[in-house]
């Protein structure tokens, strides 16, 4: 099977439809596919949902598809860096769909293990358990959470193989692989393909069973909070 491709839009070109779930990667700023976003941008795609921690900020991220009006919904554990995001969430422009951070990752992983569903005590007696199941375990409440099937995965790591075992750096590797999972085809973004062989296999942070596509970029290094003092 051939997974790499010569750019991000070569590789999304027969894959992005309107109206489709495309789970993204990413933890604030860290390991966000940027170069798959622009592609999807300048594809036109629309109607879009998004299964995210975040949505990037205004001009970097999902940020910028929120700026083109391509997404319709989210789905996120945080927004809190976005003003466009709040402004059209505000106004009514944007249907969200918040989640415990943990619980969104537990349903990308789940659904990349082919579970439908599972119960959890996070956000039992708050707005998350609005109609949602309810039900008792050892004498504890816990409510039904749907594992999450996206169309589409995109994601971005450190390193890669030719047969799309990935590596990821630091922070980055808090999303990305529930949401490469969780994706009937996924596209992996990294900075560096090495030879089969090359990776140790203890150290390979997801299999490359799950990656259907490869491209190597160069990516931008940003700092989300930039915080400084007085020398």
């Amino acid at each position: 099977m051939k997974k790499i491709y010569g750019s991000a839009s070569e590789a999304l070109e027969d894959v992005l439809r309107d109206g489709m779930l495309i789970a993204a990667g990413g933890f604030g700023l860290c390991g966000i596919p940027e170069l798959l976003l622009s592609a999807i941008r300048d594809a036109g795609t629309k109607d879009l949902t998004f299964a995210s921690n975040n949505a990037g900020v205004d001009d970097f991220g999902i940020g910028i598809l929120l700026q083109t009006r391509q997404v319709r919904k989210m789905i996120s554990s945080y927004v809190g860096e976005n003003a466009e995001f709040m402004r059209q969430y505000l106004s009514g422009e944007l249907e969200l769909e918040f989640n415990p951070q943990g619980t969104l990752a537990e349903r990308m992983r789940a659904g990349g293990c082919g579970i439908p569903g599972f119960y959890t005590k996070t956000g039992v007696g708050t707005v998350i358990a609005e109609g949602k199941e309810h039900k008792d375990f050892g004498g504890e409440t816990y409510i039904l959470e749907e594992g999450i099937f996206a169309d589409l995965s995109i994601v971005k790591a450190w390193k890669a193989d030719e047969t799309g075992n990935l590596v990821f750096r630091k922070t980055a590797r808090n999303f990305n692989p529930p949401a490469a999972m969780c994706g009937r085809i996924c596209v992996a973004e990294v900075e560096e393909i090495v030879p089969l062989g090359t990776l140790d296999p203890d150290s390979i942070h997801l299999p490359g069973i799950y990656v259907h596509r490869l491209i190597k970029g160069t990516h931008e290094k940003r700092i989300e909070q930039r915080t400084t003092r007085a020398a």
